[in-house]
């Protein structure tokens, strides 16, 4: 589960495995071992992962699988505009 989490986020964000190896500071290999289930990341990897995609550990973990969006800084108008874009796409499915 944690595997797929991974391979989620970081497919959806568009970002290779090479590319989130080095913001993380680690190898590409040991992003392939997270996603192919072989090691698990570290507490603090775990900590790290989910500040760089801005989700929970739990998330990550697979233990909530909802999914926020971080609106520290933006307006009360800004903020009810980014949820009218959430309804907007949740009304199109």
């Amino acid at each position: 589960m944690i595997n797929e989490n991974i391979k989620r986020l970081r497919v959806a964000n568009n970002i290779t495995q090479v590319e989130l190896a080095a913001d993380l500071g680690v190898s590409k290999q040991c992003i392939s071992n997270w996603e192919n289930d072989y090691i698990q990341p570290s507490i603090e990897m775990l900590i790290k992962l989910a500040e760089y995609f801005k989700v929970s550990t739990d998330y990550i973990l697979g233990l909530d699988d909802s999914n926020q969006i971080n609106v520290d800084g933006l307006s009360d108008r800004e903020i009810a505009h980014v949820r009218l874009l959430v309804e907007d796409l949740l009304n199109k499915k």
